[in-house]
């Protein structure tokens, strides 16, 4: 599925990387928005996206992996855990978390333009007509039966 282990795949990393505080336990290759609360530390505190609608034009904020503890790409953060992030540049490659829909045939292929979902920060294959259509997958999967880190092409667009 993912193509090696990290989330930003592209070798210059030419995005903008975040740091804050955690709500909920979201994972590496999730989107992420900034929550209206007041700063912690002097930095923002992020939650899952959910504007409320799927693909709605946000700014893009990817979950990363803690890089000073260790923490794997299928490894969850929590709720008050300081956490890291990455707004990626068009052109980018990187390993997204792709949603599992359950009970359905959930068939991905090459080239499948991806909106991320309301409320869960993963992404969906587009579907009606969202504002924002920002990923493109470069791998293909067959039913996959959970969640999946999936290689991305990111449009900017």
């Amino acid at each position: 599925m993912a193509l090696g282990n990290k989330i930003v795949l592209t070798e210059w990393e030419k995005g903008i990387q975040l740091e804050g505080t955690i709500s909920g336990t979201p994972s590496p290759g999730t989107c992420m928005e900034i929550v209206a609360t007041a700063l912690v530390n002097g930095r923002p505190t992020f939650r899952v996206y959910q504007p409320g609608t799927n693909g709605e034009r946000r700014p893009v904020i990817v979950m990363l992996p803690d890089p000073h503890n260790g923490q794997l790409t299928t490894t969850a953060y929590a709720t008050g855990d300081h956490g890291f992030f990455y707004c990626p540049v068009a052109g980018q490659e990187l390993n997204m978390l792709v949603k599992d829909v359950a009970g359905t045939a959930d068939d991905h292929a090459i080239g499948d333009v991806m909106m991320i979902e309301s409320g869960s920060g993963k992404l969906i294959v587009t579907t009606g007509s969202p504002e924002r259509e920002p990923f493109i997958l470069l791998e293909a999967a067959t039913d996959p039966t959970a969640d999946a880190l999936m290689r991305c092409f990111y449009t900017g667009t």
